[in-house]
This record gives C-alpha cells, structure tokens and sequence, in this order.
C-alpha cells in the first residue's frame, strides 16, 4: 500500500471521528457552555480531513481547497480557545469588560490576519517556505493563545481544561514540528504528511472528555502588563526570524554565485540587528507603551510595579551601609516606573534639600533652599512639576521658584516627598526613553510611590535617632557606675588623708597605706578601660574562687569600722563561680562598705560563705539602722534614690543588675532598728582551675 492509499485511510478516519464528535456536541448545546464553539472547530477539522483524503486520491483537490481548510482548521481552534471566557455561563465578574474585549479583539485580529496572509499566499501561488512560514505563525499563535489560558487558570481550571489542553498541544505540536522541517528541508516529508490523520483522530476521546468537563467551566481572563509584553514580543521576534529565513531562501536561490555569501551575511546582519533592537531600552519601553495604550485601561500594572517597589526598598543596605544606600535604591525605584534615564533625589535637613542620590546626575551644588510659596506649592498642594513645561510656560506656575539645580535641558518632573504632610525631600526625575504623556496616572502613581518611599526614609532616620538616643543613654549610664565608683575611691582616699595625721611615722600604717593607694590607683586604671570599652568589659568572664576573692575585698578597705568579719566552712575554700572579678569584688565591696555606715562603732559586720545545693550562697550581714518594706519595696534598687546625704543611690541597682547578669539573684531582707542581711545566690562552678590541677598533680 503506498502512501496515497494509506493517506486516504488515515484522513477520512480522522474525518469520521471529528464528526461523530460534532453529533455528540450537537446533542450537548444547551448543557455545555463551550459546545458551539467546539462543534464549529470540530466541524471545520472534519471538512479538513475529508478535503486532505479527497487530495489524495486519483481526481485529487485544487491547491486552492487546500491551503483554505489547512489555514482554517488552526484558526479554528485559536478562535475556540479566544472564546472561552465568553461562552454561555463562563463568569467573567470582576475583570474589566472593556479589557477582556481589546484582548479577546486583538488576539482574533492576529489569528484572522495570519489566516488571511497564508491563504493569500497560496492563491497567488507563492513559494513553499512563503507558505509554510506563514502556517508556522498561525500555528505558534495558537500555541502562545493556549498557553495565556492555561496561565491564568487556577488550579481548579486546569483540571477542567487538562483534556482539552493536551488535545490542541497535541494537534498544534504535531504541525509545529512538521512544518518547522519543511521549513529547513523546503519540502514537505510525507510520512508525517500521511500520519496527520491519525494523530488527529487520536485526541478525539480527550476532546470529547475535556467538554464534558467543561460543563462547569469558570474561567477570569486576566493578562498581565509583563504577560502581555513577553508575549508580544516573542510573537514579533518570531515574524521577524521567518521574514530573515524567507530573505536569506530567495537571496541564496536568485543570488547565483554569491547566493550563499550573501545569505551568511544576511543572517549575521540579522542575529545582531535582532540582538541591538532586543537589547535597547527604548525599544522595550515603547512595546511597554503600545501595549498598555491597546491592551489595558490603565497604563501600569499596579500589584506588579508595587511589589518591585516594596522589594526594592525593603532590601538589606548592599554596600558600605551608608545613610544614602536606601536613597539610591528609591531613585531607581521610582525611575524604572516610568522609564526614566536619571534623576536626583533631595533630603529636607533644617531648611536646606541636601543632595544624598543621583542616578546619571551629578549636581552643581549639594543643597539649595526654596522660597516660602514654592514650598507651599510643591508641598501643600504635593504637586508634580512638569520642569519643560515651566521652562517653557512660567505663567501657569504663578508664585512658584525653582533654584537653578533643578532647571535642565533633560530635567522632566519633580516630584515631593511628604511625610504625615511634612516635607521631606524633593526627587527630580530626567526625560524618558520613551515620550510619555504626563497625565493624571503618571502622577498619581509617583505621588503614591515618593510617599511610600517618604515612609521608609521617615522610619530610617527615627531608627537612627533612636540608636543615638539609646547610645546616650547607655553612656548616661555608664558614667553614673563610673562616677559612683569614683566616689567610693574618694572616700578611701579621703579616710587615709585623715588618719595619716594620727599615725605619721607608724610603718603599719604607711603600709596599708601604700597597699590601699595602689588599689585605688588600679581601680582607676580599670575604669578608664572601661570608658573606653563600654558599659561592660570586653573581656569574657573567668572562674573565681570565692574565698578569695572575699578576701581580697576586705584587705582593700581595712579602715571600715566595724571591722567586717569573713565566715566560712573549711569545705568552702573550693566554691568558684564564673563572672568578672573585678565587678564582682566591686559589688560586695559595695554591700560590705554600707553594712558598716549603717552601724555603730561598736557593731557588727559579717561576710558569710555558704554552699546551698548548687548554688553559692554569699550573706553580708549587719546589726545596724536597718530599713522598712517601703524603702526596699521602692526606692531601694531604684536608681538615684538613697537614704545618705552623700550617696547617689546606683549602688544597689548596679550590683543587682550585675549579680542577675551573671545568673544569680540579690535579695534583702530588713528590719528598722534591727539591721540589714543582703543575700547573694550565684550558681557554682563544680571545682576551680586550680583545684583541678592539684588533683591532677596528686
């Protein structure tokens, strides 16, 4: 059997099965909503395969009969797919009418015209690669129609239109890669010429499942600003590569000689034509422009530009981290929402507009001021100036002044920034790629965005106040420990200046004395380090012995009276505790030094260490004054707050704050007339460095 023989067979089963789906559709007009448009593409699918059988045969067909039902079977389909949205119970609420009709109209526009073109080229008897080029475009059109509705389905819809998808990519894919050969091979190969038929029947039952299907078909066409470039401009790159083909064909085969030099030529001139016009800006923004001017009611796509905006201006600082890295991301922000080559961006600092951005401007001077009434103007009534516009025409900006620096040749709007009506900044923006009329749209959306990007520039310096107010503060604080521990230095100094005229000449004494100057002398020392460091040493904690360190605070102030006693069990020496030794040995000597102003001479003062479980317990004890629940209750941990005529009350705040710091608690407890015990809990280390070299060494 050859392969007219086998053709006949496979298109007129095709045909019997497209008709017997018509029959079936006919029966379902009125419980499918997408049945009249299917009938008729299924219709139109049975004329072409009966047409193609008959061509096949002895009598054959015209040429004419052909290249018609050939054309209309894609455009067929395309329309279908067109008509979706608006079939009988499809619900397009909530999607623009006026919108769904210029894409409904421009996308049937483009099929008939494709259709048109090809059957125009095989009656005037044009080349085979003519024809066949203009058969790929209708068949590519098709396809970029089929993917639109399967991307702005949901997740429900695509299941409704699973079968019916599969069936159109199967019949589109099919001729795509048939004539995409005999494009390249300028022949037609008549294996894939004769399965047509075949393959054509066989995505009859996913048809007919995919109306059945589409009984409850719900489909809102939305088509994005972005969708609707790429698309275009895919549809025009593709136009563009079959008219170079077609060119480079006809030069290769009239050429002669040189036919093949000049169809080399012809392509790279073509591949970098194609890459300089892809590449351009200008190119990009106009199709932008054309597509919304035809497309789209509105000009932007506003969920899209807002979302880029929002990213952009919520980035992490990339860079230095300078205060004018979020400046410069709103400048190109704002200028690729309206295809602006450049521009400028002004702060307000106490009266002046500062320059900190510019994007492919650099200024003259870096502030200017404006007069009352063109602050009043700009800001009050937040107007967009249109900076041609009153170069060319000042009087219709009555009172208005600009400076200098915002007048130039490619200057074009200057846009406000306003902050809760406050002004901000000014952001000066250069001439377009494209010619862009400025209307209302163009300025409601730059007044949203400046005060959008107003908000994130608002909330950058008030982050930045509040770090430098919280800086103060914490050297506030810091120099009120400071300052309290000098003062205690003082009062040593003080003690020994006084007892020095008793005990002149007494080597005790002088050398108490050298010991205690030294000690002063290194706490000193200690808090110059940390005016320089911080509020908190720098250095990490250690592990410290208890006893010693309770030592060491009670030889560094031998002149308390009473004199403070230490109390410890002999298995107690080892309790170590991890924290800074100097903070440490400064808040019991803070503890121990009150316990003995509030006593007599005659008193009692006692430092007492204990274990309790995991938890080293440290007790200062006194028989003095004493206090009452109010004053602990209220003023006793509270900063600035003290009983003494000469303290400043930061004692006890500090050494609470240090001893909760380092995981431990302060407690007190307190009774008038019957003294005082504070109690310090620290959690304990299991042994000291040392103890464990010892035992390592025994």
């Amino acid at each position: 059997m050859g392969f007219a023989a086998l053709g006949q067979i496979s298109f007129g089963f095709a045909a019997a099965a497209f008709v017997a789906l018509a029959l079936v559709l006919a029966r379902e007009l009125e419980r499918l909503p997408a049945a009249r448009t299917m009938l008729a593409a299924s219709l139109v699918q049975a004329v072409w395969a009966g047409v193609m059988a008959f061509s096949l045969g002895p009598s054959g067909m015209p040429i004419a009969a052909i290249d018609v039902t050939e054309t209309l079977r894609a455009l067929a389909w395309t329309v279908f797919l067109l008509m979706l949205p608006a079939s009988p119970g499809a619900n397009i609420g909530g999607v623009d009418a006026s919108r769904l009709g210029r894409a409904r109209g421009i996308g049937l526009t483009l099929a008939i015209g494709m259709a048109a073109a090809a059957i125009v080229a095989g009656l005037v008897g044009a080349g085979l690669q003519m024809v066949v080029g203009l058969r790929l475009i209708a068949v590519t059109l098709g396809l970029v129609v089929l993917e639109q509705v399967n991307r702005n389905a949901d997740a429900q819809q695509r299941w409704t239109l699973k079968f019916v998808s599969i069936s159109l990519l199967a019949l589109f894919g099919f001729d795509l890669l048939m004539y995409s050969e005999a494009l390249v091979y300028a022949q037609v190969n008549v294996a894939w010429w004769t399965a047509r038929g075949f393959a054509n029947a066989l995505v009859v039952p996913l048809l007919l499942l995919g109306a059945v299907r589409l009984r409850n078909w719900r489909l809102e066409l939305a088509i994005s600003h972005k969708l609707a470039f790429r698309s275009l401009g895919l549809l025009a790159i593709g136009i563009y590569m079959l008219l170079i083909a077609a060119g480079g064909y006809y030069v290769r085969n009239l050429g002669g000689s040189w036919g093949s030099v000049a169809q080399a030529v012809l392509l790279f001139a073509a591949a970098i034509g194609l890459l300089v016009v892809g590449l351009s800006g200008s190119v990009r923004a106009s199709i932008q422009v054309l597509v919304s001017k035809h497309l789209f009611n509105y000009r932007f796509d506003y969920r899209e530009e807002w979302l880029r905006l929002t990213r952009l201006l919520s980035e992490a600082s990339d860079g230095d981290g300078t205060p004018d890295t979020l400046a410069r991301r709103a400048l190109d922000g704002i200028c690729d929402l309206v295809e602006s080559t450049g521009g400028a961006l002004w702060l307000h600092d106490q009266g002046e507009f500062v320059f900190v951005a510019g994007l492919n401007h650099e200024p003259t001077r870096r502030g200017f001021r404006l007069s009352g009434p063109a602050t009043r103007l700009l800001f009050e009534r937040e107007w967009v100036v249109d900076v041609g516009e009153f170069g060319r025409q000042p009087e219709r900006y009555p009172e208005l002044a600009l400076p200098q620096e915002l007048l130039g040749s490619n200057h074009w709007l200057l846009v406000p920034m306003l902050l809760r009506d406050t002004p901000l900044g000014l952001i000066l923006l250069q001439t377009p790629r494209v010619a862009t009329p400025v209307n209302w749209e163009v300025r409601d959306i730059l007044k949203t965005a400046a005060r959008e990007i107003a908000g994130y520039i608002g909330l950058q310096r008030a982050t930045e106040a509040l770090v430098q107010a919280r800086q103060f503060e914490t050297f506030n604080r810091m120099s009120t420990f400071v300052v309290h521990d000098l003062k205690n230095l003082i009062a040593q100094l003080s003690l020994l200046t006084q007892n020095a005229q008793r005990h002149r000449g007494n080597p005790e004494f002088e050398a108490d004395m050298l010991d205690t100057i030294e000690n002063v002398l290194a706490r000193m020392r200690g808090l110059t380090l940390q005016l320089r460091a911080g509020a908190r040493p720098s250095e990490p904690g250690e592990a410290i012995r208890l006893v010693d360190l309770l030592e060491r605070t009670l030889r560094s102030k031998p002149h308390l009276r009473p004199i403070p006693l230490l109390e410890h069990a002999a298995g107690e020496r080892a309790l170590a505790v991890h924290g800074h030794p100097d903070r440490l040995e400064r808040v019991i000597g803070h503890l121990v030094q009150n316990a003995c102003e509030a006593c007599r001479a005659d008193g009692h003062v006692k430092l007492a260490l204990r274990r309790d479980g995991n938890d080293a317990v440290i007790e200062v004890r006194d028989d003095g004054i004493g206090m009452d629940r109010t004053f602990i209750a209220n003023r006793l941990f509270r900063p600035f707050a003290s009983k003494k005529a000469t303290g400043m009350g930061i004692g006890a705040f500090e050494s609470r704050e240090y001893i909760r710091e380092i995981g431990g608690t302060l407690d007190v407890e307190s009774l008038p007339g019957k003294g005082t015990t504070f109690r310090l809990r620290l959690p304990v280390r299991q042994t000291h460095p040392d103890e464990n070299r010892k035992e390592s060494n025994g």
